[in-house]
């Protein structure tokens, strides 16, 4: 069980209007535990109106955990299960299969994990349980080494749909690739906005898709931006950044979940990859949107 103080909170300044829309930080806990294979957390559900979680890691295990809170608050966390995802078979996953990245729930409440190296998506109808098989798309197979799937959502409908990190060059559009139907589809493109990569994404309460962004710098370290866009017959339009910082203020924040508490707040929720390393730590961050 690990309970965390509240970090003295920076409310960095987002990019977004002062008169539109920005996510406020309102809690950031670090998050540790003493088993050898905690932390590399990259997909993250946040669910029972924020009372718990579920999350998966790039060495092939899930977790879950409680979210301890005050007034709506974040204060404090408990993980309340951990092991390793299975393949299909029903034995754990090796070797190149392990590096789960995307994550979420489906109306059903089944779990859908997006994973890197050997790109693919598997759904779990129980995470201690094998897994079953999602039809691939084609590109999946040609997608880079260390930036395949990382992002992954279902909206309210059951749609599917997954986002590779990269998209090839500066100025060409993410591919968004979408299953419904038993059939993928790449109608969509997000617009790609300098040299931040897609980590996470997520459809909120609202209908609308948030995407969580990554930039890096080996002197300086990680830039974190969340972007909004409103889903039409026309695409992916009203995109809008609720949330950027400077390079070096967050952690390696890679998972996101957005949702609606008790009291009718939309919560944005991250979770950092600490990638093994000592300098890094597990840190669950959280946002309020305010519509400004």
């Amino acid at each position: 069980m690990i309970r965390a103080a509240i970090l003295v909170l920076l409310l960095w300044a987002p990019a977004a209007s002062a008169a539109g829309p920005a996510l406020l930080l309102d809690a950031e806990i670090p998050w540790t535990e003493p088993e050898a294979s905690f932390g590399g957390f990259s997909g993250l559900a946040v669910t029972d109106d924020g009372r718990s979680f579920v999350t998966v890691s790039d060495k092939g295990t899930w977790a879950t955990g409680r979210m301890e809170r005050e007034h709506g608050r974040l204060t404090g966390i408990t993980m309340t299960g951990h092991g390793p995802l299975h393949e299909i078979s029903g034995t754990p996953l090796d070797g190149l299969n392990v590096d789960a990245e995307g994550l979420d729930l489906d109306p059903q409440g089944r779990a859908y994990v997006s994973f890197e190296a050997f790109h693919r998506v598997r759904r779990y109808d129980r995470l201690d349980g094998p897994a079953a098989s999602v039809p691939p798309h084609p590109d999946f197979a040609r997608l880079q080494n260390n930036s395949g799937l990382e992002a992954l959502t279902i909206d309210a409908e059951g749609t599917l749909y997954v986002i590779p990190e990269r998209s090839g060059a500066l100025d060409r559009p993410f591919p968004v690739y979408r299953f419904r139907n038993g059939r993928w589809d790449k109608d969509l493109r997000l617009r790609r906005d300098g040299e931040f990569l897609v980590v996470d994404a997520d459809f909120g309460p609202d209908g609308r898709l948030y995407v969580l962004e990554r930039s890096f710098r080996w002197l300086g370290g990680f830039a974190t931006r969340i972007r909004r866009f409103t889903l039409g017959p026309a695409g992916l339009g009203d995109e809008i950044t609720l949330f950027e910082t400077r390079i070096g203020e967050m952690d390696n924040m890679e998972g996101m979940s957005v949702w609606r508490d008790e009291a009718g707040q939309t919560r944005v929720t991250l979770i950092s990859d600490d990638n093994f390393f000592a300098l890094q730590r597990t840190v669950i961050a959280e946002f309020v949107l305010a519509e400004r």
